[in-house]
């Protein structure tokens, strides 16, 4: 069942996908349509999950589940996976790279690889107070105190100087 994401509490669980491209609008208006579609019918066992999403930045899909509701299993887990895979293949995006961090450079954000990242670190590019995108959390209460964070204060500091 969907609901309203700011409705979820705290201890919502959350799964982030960073876009390699920003959605135009009209893409936005059909992943929006076929994400509401989905978490509206989106179920566990036969029972509902109280579910919702965001797209933020036009480049992140943000989903969310309620787990004081109902958990969520390996097979609601996997029919979200599917979701986002077909939505690759809808939007020629891909949705599903780990590999690709991402950060803000002023207003605009940039996605890059891995080991790109950890070259800009090291020529100083990026630094401790260069805001990234902390794609790894896993509750509601964690994505909005922690996801957009100084790369000090997220896994990312690993790769400073």
């Amino acid at each position: 069942m969907f609901v309203d994401f700011k409705l979820l509490p705290d201890s919502s669980r959350v799964w982030i996908y960073q876009a390699d491209r920003e959605f135009t609008e009209h893409e936005i208006e059909q992943i929006s349509k076929k994400l509401y579609a989905f978490i509206s019918n989106w179920k566990r066992h036969g029972e509902d999950l109280k579910a919702s999403f965001q797209l933020k930045y036009d480049q992140f899909i943000i989903l969310a589940v309620d787990e004081n509701y109902n958990d969520v299993s390996g097979c609601s887990i996997d029919a979200s996976v599917h979701i986002i895979k077909e939505l690759e293949r809808e939007f020629n995006v891909d949705l599903l790279n780990k590999m690709r961090v991402s950060f803000k450079d002023g207003t605009n954000i940039n996605i890059v690889s891995l080991k790109d990242f950890a070259e800009y670190a090291k020529l100083q590019k990026i630094n401790a107070d260069t805001v990234v995108f902390n794609n790894m959390v896993n509750s509601k209460a964690d994505f909005e105190s922690a996801w957009e964070v100084e790369a000090s204060k997220s896994w990312h500091a690993k790769f400073l100087a």
